[in-house]
This record gives C-alpha cells, structure tokens and sequence, in this order.
C-alpha cells in the first residue's frame, strides 16, 4: 500500500534519475530466481547520493510515524535494508538491529544483530519486496525472539500478487514509498520510456513468471 501519490511519483523519479531502477523491455534482466524481467532494481545505489537517500530517510521515517507511532526497535533485513534501515532509526532517534537471511554458523550464532528484549515494537524496514518471502523471513525471525513486529515499510514494491498472499497470510502490514503502477506512470509521464513500451512493461507484471520478451 502506497500512502502518498506525491511520494510515490517522486520516489519513482529519483531512483529512475540514478539508474536504481532500470527499464529495459527491449534488453530483459535474468533474475536469480531464472525470471525473463524488463525491471531491474538495485535500491542500495540511492546510498551514494546524499539528497536522495536522505529523501528517502526521511519519507520512510514520517511514514514510520504516521502508522504506528514511535516504535522501540527499527529493523533492516540483511543486507540490502541494512544502510536505509540505519538511517530510518537515526532520524527517529531509536535504536537499529538487523535481520540475516540465516543464523550464523559460527560464534554465537546470531540471526539477529543488535539488542532485542521480548515485547519490544519493531518496525521493519526493507528495500525492495518482490515475493516479500525473504522480508517474511526476518519477520518471522524477531517474532521468534519475542517481538512485536507492528508492521513493514519498504522503499519499492513489484506489488505482485503473491507478495499481497503471503502478507496477508503472516499478518504483516506492508506500506511502500512507491510501487510498479506509479514508477510506469512516472516513467511514461516523463518519456523515459516509448509509449509502445508501457504495454510490454505492464504485461509483464501480470505474469512474471512466464513473461517472454
């Protein structure tokens, strides 16, 4: 869920504008998962622009505010929400932890790095939500530990429909700075993409999985 229009459509600016967001339908990505993709997003390059992770920082911080008040603990999923995360929970002065994918097979064996007490309210922070199964992941992981994971804010969402399944069957609120639906339409808006390309670009997300090119 996106809560402001305004936000979204300038998110979708500033990550397209550093080349955080890529639209290439005619030169399709290959994700890990093996998925033909015309969308590739790697949020952790917006760090490198001071006005534009600090945009950032401060929108995910008042959307923090505004739905759930001031929480205990700002989480950031390893290893791409680790840098927003922090800066989230500086500008709302509190305290950060962070959440691996696994526990460590060595030392203490930690899954979750920093300090959590059971009962604490945790808001998560993430960069990117596709299926939002590893995002769950960590969910999962600070519940595990007694928290009380009030909900998720993230930078970017494909918004696909299983992503919507598996939140809504973990009771996890997920907001968003943008989405699929307003990053098209600011890069239509903009002529960042051709026209014939919207088609192409909204097609795909209705069935990224078989798409083709």
């Amino acid at each position: 869920m996106v809560l402001n229009k305004d936000t979204a459509r300038k998110t979708a600016e500033l990550l397209l504008q550093i080349n955080a967001i890529k639209l290439e339908p005619e030169n399709p990505f290959t994700w890990a998962s093996g998925w033909k993709s015309p969308i590739y997003c790697d949020n952790r390059i917006m760090l490198s622009y001071p006005e534009i992770r600090n945009y950032v920082r401060e929108e995910m911080a008042k959307q923090v505010e505004t739905l759930y008040g001031k929480p205990d603990i700002i989480a950031g999923v390893a290893t791409g929400a680790i840098g927003i995360g922090i800066l989230v929970a500086e500008a709302m002065g509190l305290p950060f932890i962070y959440v691996r994918p696994e526990p460590k097979s060595h030392g203490r064996q930690n899954q979750i790095e920093g300090q959590l007490e059971a009962g604490q309210n945790v808001v998560v922070i993430e960069d990117l939500i596709s299926t939002g199964k590893s995002s769950l992941n960590a969910v999962r992981a600070l519940r595990e530990q007694g928290a009380n994971v009030k909900g998720m804010v993230a930078i970017f969402t494909y918004g696909f429909s299983i992503a919507t399944t598996n939140f809504e069957s973990e009771e996890v609120a997920l907001n968003t700075l943008s989405d699929y639906e307003h990053l098209i339409d600011q890069a239509s808006d903009t002529n960042y993409i051709k026209e014939s390309h919207q088609q192409t670009l909204l097609e795909w997300k209705t069935n990224p999985q078989q798409w083709k090119q």
